[in-house]
């Protein structure tokens, strides 16, 4: 399941196994847009990595993207810099029906 991995542990129950824990890439949109104008999908994640990826099939460009925030996340922790704010759960779905 995409957003989650699963970490040894115990339930609630008292029993032990793998509990579901949110992968911290989840917490930054992840948008894949055709663009006319380069005739191709574009990948980016706003607020996290400035540019993105592209190419011709929308899943692949989406996996990309999310390697892409995964590697970004890794530097900001080996750099020992605070990552920026998160920016999924802010709706972008229903905000973006109103502008058009």
């Amino acid at each position: 399941m995409v957003g989650f991995e699963g970490i040894e542990g115990v339930n609630s129950a008292g029993g032990t196994g793998k509990i579901r824990k949110m992968k911290e890439s989840a917490r930054y949109a992840k948008i894949v847009e055709w663009s006319e104008e380069d005739q191709c999908y574009v990948g980016s994640a706003p607020g996290l990595v400035l540019g993105g990826c592209h190419g011709k099939d929308e899943k692949a460009v989406f996996e990309e993207l999310c390697q892409i925030v995964e590697e970004a996340i890794a530097l900001y922790r080996k750099d020992g810099k605070p990552l920026p704010p998160s920016t999924s759960g802010r709706d972008f779905a229903n905000k973006m029906q109103c502008v058009a």
